[in-house]
């Protein structure tokens, strides 16, 4: 694209120059050229059109000028292209304003179920607990049994009464007991501690294991305690067997030992 030939040459020319032109066409138009106008006509940039079209309507009386929108001033070189700038967009209608629809909440049926996915399952009814008093009931059924049997064999292997304080109370006053309560309170006792021990999983791996086994074993002698006076009293022994005395006279020890075993165990591993 080349510049159009004004005052006999090519090149951008200045304002003063350009003033004589300009004024003509004005006069062909028959008012004042827009900015625009004279950018496409002479091929010249936005600030030079300005300037152009200032000394323009400071020397002519005022005349109409045609209706176009203003552009922004761009700040390139000379010459330049036809306006960029975009055809008029007409403005969208505003849609009549609509008056807010008052809704009110439906109550919910009382009949109406959730309804689910048919693949989900019905999650179940939290289970209830189990009833423990019936446990009480069979503890003082077997507190008896085992009372009178573990009190009866000692006193088949020599176990009776005892003065607590001798020389200083009387004896047979509340200073005596008979010794042979030692072994239901010691081995019925350990066995129920060490059988809660086992089975509560509050304590570490080697007080579980210990309460364990010394649980299962509590449990088989007293048993098989229960069993030897019931077959000493059916025969009509009045004195024990020596090895069973032997047996039945180290259970407080066997007791004391592993009760304090049991009890260090839990200790130890629980400060760990």
């Amino acid at each position: 694209m080349t510049a159009p030939t004004i005052n006999g040459t090519k090149y951008p020319q200045p304002v003063d120059e350009l003033l004589p032109a300009a004024r003509k066409l004005t006069a062909e138009l028959g008012q004042v050229p827009s900015r625009n106008q004279l950018m496409r006509h002479f091929r010249i940039g936005a600030p030079k059109a300005v300037e152009l079209l200032a000394r323009l309507r400071d020397e002519a009386e005022p005349l109409p000028v045609t209706d176009e929108r203003p552009s922004p001033t761009y700040d390139y070189a000379e010459p330049i292209g036809p306006d960029p700038l975009p055809a008029p967009v007409a403005p969208e209608p505003t849609p009549p304003a609509v008056a807010p629809v008052e809704i009110t909440p439906r109550e919910p049926d009382a009949e109406a179920t959730t309804v689910g996915h048919p693949d989900t399952p019905t999650p179940a009814d939290p289970p209830r607990k189990a009833v423990v008093w019936p446990v009480v009931l069979m503890a003082l059924g077997a507190f008896v049994a085992v009372w009178s049997g573990w009190v009866g064999l000692g006193k088949l292997t020599g176990f009776g009464k005892v003065d607590l304080l001798p020389g200083i109370v009387d004896p047979g006053s509340w200073a005596t007991i008979d010794s042979a309560i030692t072994l239901p309170i010691g081995v019925e006792a350990y066995a129920a501690y060490a059988l809660y021990v086992w089975l509560s999983g509050r304590v570490p791996t080697r007080a579980r294991t210990f309460a364990k086994w010394s649980a299962l074993a509590s449990l088989a002698v007293g048993a098989l305690g229960q069993v030897a006076y019931h077959l000493l009293v059916s025969l009509g022994v009045t004195a024990a067997p020596w090895w069973i005395t032997t047996l039945v006279s180290c259970l407080p020890v066997a007791v004391l030992g592993m009760g304090a075993a049991l009890a260090h165990l839990v200790r130890e591993d629980g400060a760990r």
